[in-house]
């Protein structure tokens, strides 16, 4: 995809190959809802280690989707985010709108036993579809285009990130990195990593029962 990102005549192609990946992660995701119980959504097994895997999946899979909201809708496409659009925090049952980054250890499994997960399921759905089309939506010469100044202040405004140390910094991260840096990594990599991680969450939970 990488490969394919940096040259017109295979970018569609990039795109192909990003969405089978997504594809492919999103199953996983799924499974976890038909092969897992509610409560295994809130274990944490790992809660003193270093490392992605020290979450929950429940908070992984929130973790992953409001920042894909974030960006593609307010960085990327000026438009208002899924969560708001669709009522989503009240029908989540959350008590935050930000990215979760600022909670630790068992806040995270607190947070994580407060949420509808069929609620969830819905948002990351509809998050997916809508980024997607965002990006069917983009040219080869928008892949260079840098966040603006004033789309950063709008984002800071939203209050979608925390200023907890912890999260602020993720404003200056996306708002750094061109189109294509934020395709290589929220829509991407990002996913691959929390999703690796939950599974060896969801391993660890399975060898315990």
């Amino acid at each position: 995809m990488q490969a394919k990102l940096k040259k017109r005549d295979t970018f569609p192609e990039a795109l192909d190959t990003l969405f089978a990946l997504r594809n492919e992660l999103m199953g996983v995701l799924l499974s976890f809802r038909s092969d897992l119980k509610r409560e295994d959504f809130n274990a944490i097994p790992f809660v003193n280690a270093n490392g992605y895997h020290c979450k929950t999946i429940a908070y992984s899979i929130w973790h992953i989707f409001r920042i894909e909201d974030i960006v593609a809708h307010t960085l990327i496409n000026g438009t208002e985010q899924v969560f708001f659009s669709g009522g989503y925090q009240r029908r989540i049952n959350s008590p935050i709108i930000t990215t979760g980054n600022e909670l630790v250890k068992y806040q995270i499994a607190d947070f994580s036993k407060q949420l509808n997960l069929d609620e969830l399921y819905s948002y990351i759905s509809e998050v997916k579809e809508s980024t997607e089309k965002i990006l069917c939506g983009l040219t080869f010469e928008m892949l260079k285009m840098k966040i603006s100044e004033e789309i950063k202040e709008h984002l800071k405004s939203l209050k979608v990130v925390s200023g907890d140390e912890s999260a602020i910094w993720l404003i200056d991260y996306w708002c750094g990195k061109d189109i294509c840096g934020l395709i290589k990594m929220p829509f991407s990599r990002h996913w691959i990593m929390h999703i690796e991680a939950s599974l060896r969450i969801r391993d660890k939970i399975i060898t315990h029962k």
